[in-house]
């Protein structure tokens, strides 16, 4: 077994709960004395393991051989999956459903046909409560083959409500995987560029949302349909930064799941529908939402019925962390946030260790904006530094950007002159072979350009305030105002101005926009 299938089994059984490790050596308990004594304890000793060393493994447990180890773990990575299958088998619908489908192919391969189609009825019941598309397709599958082998009164109309029924369900899938497929497309060109820079960028996404939309009537569309249409335009009009539109979606796609009175069967549909929605209402200012959702996020967990898997855990705390620090951003309250970081920084750092690449990079740009809003500008560097040297460039390359940019600021506010050009010619550089230098981008490394040399307090103030001047100019541009998303330079502009920290700007400014919003 490699190195990398060997940790595979090792992060499993450290993902294991208590109950779970229980219940697999209950599963286990079965098995041969021999073959059962060997691979259990291969299990306990790699239980108690801090990090992997099948060398640790074989001087703990000297009755395990070097050349019984391959057999040995691939032999309990299976037992543990089989033991888990059985131990979500009473909560996982989708395991239920092919349970019952197996129970009827061995019903069928029996010859014992009225048995069979109790199964599949039972089946079907499932599938269709919880909208498991796919497996309809098999059930029928099924029921064909049992019709088939059997002559009884009505079997034309039964033969004909099937074809009816899996000429339906087809055009359903039909229209999710389309929906589906443009959602994808999208997201894969979203995770590598970012929100669009120009025209271009507009109408190559543009292009693929339209060239792949199917005709359809909403009022018309399933459940399901409607989960992936709603997922598709909040995708689309994100990309495009038209968060209103986007804002709209998500509601909706909240809307559909509350009023099915579904959230623990789509919790995992759900919690993202409720982020997107969050992600929207912080764009657009709308604190008071904000703060009820996230509410309702953090409360999640403690809802009837509502079951959270390892998956669910990890992005509830994700969208948890990721919208705290939000929040701290709409209202400027960004000492409270430092001052947190240092009480969970540990926790923290342990957490983003399991978060995916892109995960990771957006957490690591928010959290060098909360230093650099609580003007701790080193502490910035050191997280920015982390974005800049990602393995991965291809990954979000406008968070890359604008983390080089922020970077160069950084090194300015604490007067680090000596390293700016060098920092210049890198940023330029790399924005340059990103195609990524728009006009707010020039403005800016022409104004830190200007900034090497020695100048007066009252100069430099000037300056200050013809760069706040150029970039305001920006701010409606269709495709500049993607750059204030990232960092709020108006406000560090004039927090230089007023001689403020730029924490006090933004926190002024969003008191005033809070409070509008309230008034109306």
């Amino acid at each position: 077994m490699s190195n990398d299938i060997s940790k595979g089994l090792f992060h499993l059984i450290k993902g294991l709960s208590p109950s779970e490790k229980r219940y697999f050596r209950l599963f286990v308990s079965k098995e041969g004395k021999s073959q059962h004594k060997k691979f259990l304890r291969l299990f306990e000793v790699m239980e108690v393991q801090k990090v992997y060393s099948e060398e640790a493994i074989l001087q703990a447990e000297p009755t395990l051989k070097p050349s019984q180890m391959s057999n040995l773990k691939a032999h309990l990575y299976k037992r543990i999956l089989q033991s888990l299958r059985s131990f979500e088998s009473s909560s996982v619908r989708d395991i239920q459903i092919r349970e019952l489908i197996d129970y009827a192919q061995i019903l069928y391969n029996r010859s014992l046909y009225g048995q069979c189609v109790r199964a599949l009825q039972k089946a079907k019941k499932l599938a269709d409560k919880h909208d498991n598309l796919e497996m309809l397709l098999e059930i029928f599958k099924w029921e064909k083959l049992v019709l088939s082998q059997t002559v009884g009164k009505g079997n034309q109309k039964r033969v004909n409500a099937i074809i009816d029924q899996v000429r339906d369900v087809n055009n359903r899938i039909n229209n999710i995987n389309s929906f589906s497929n443009i959602s994808v497309k999208l997201n894969a060109l979203y995770l590598r560029k970012g929100f669009i820079r120009n025209q271009k960028d507009y109408d190559k996404v543009h292009a693929i949302f339209q060239e792949g939309l199917p005709e359809y009537d909403e009022d018309l569309l399933s459940f399901y349909e409607k989960l992936h249409l709603y997922n598709l335009f909040v995708d689309y009009y994100f990309f495009i930064q038209d968060f209103r539109q986007g804002c709209q979606y998500a509601q909706k796609w909240v809307n559909l799941i509350e009023e099915s009175q579904r959230i623990p069967d789509y919790l995992d549909n759900y919690l993202k529908g409720l982020n997107q929605l969050m992600i929207a209402e912080y764009k657009l200012m709308r604190y008071e939402e904000f703060v009820n959702n996230h509410r309702r996020m953090k409360n999640l967990p403690f809802q009837p019925g509502v079951d959270l898997d390892a998956n669910i855990q990890l992005k509830l705390q994700k969208y948890t962390y990721s919208h705290l620090f939000n929040k701290y951003f709409m209202v400027g309250d960004f000492d409270i946030g430092v001052m947190l970081m240092g009480k969970i920084k540990p926790a923290l750092e342990q957490f983003i260790d399991h978060l995916d690449k892109h995960s990771r990079l957006i957490m690591y740009y928010k959290i060098a904006c909360l230093y650099f809003g609580s003007s701790d500008f080193s502490e910035s560097i050191k997280w920015l530094n982390r974005v800049i040297n990602t393995e991965s460039e291809d990954i979000r390359e406008d968070v890359h950007s604008f983390a080089r940019i922020l970077n160069l600021v950084c090194h300015f506010e604490l007067g680090h002159m000596d390293v700016i050009p060098y920092y210049l010619r890198s940023t330029y550089r790399y924005l340059s072979k990103k195609d990524d230098l728009g006009q707010f981008q020039k403005y800016i490394l022409r104004f830190i350009k200007r900034l090497e040399g020695s100048m007066t307090e009252k100069i430099l103030i000037e300056q200050f305030k013809k760069l706040r001047l150029q970039l305001l100019s920006l701010v409606e541009s269709p495709f500049e105002k993607r750059a204030f998303i990232y960092f709020d330079i108006i406000s560090w502009l004039e927090s230089k101005i007023q001689g403020e920290k730029v924490g006090t700007i933004i926190k002024e400014k969003a008191l005033k926009v809070i409070g509008k919003s309230r008034a109306a």
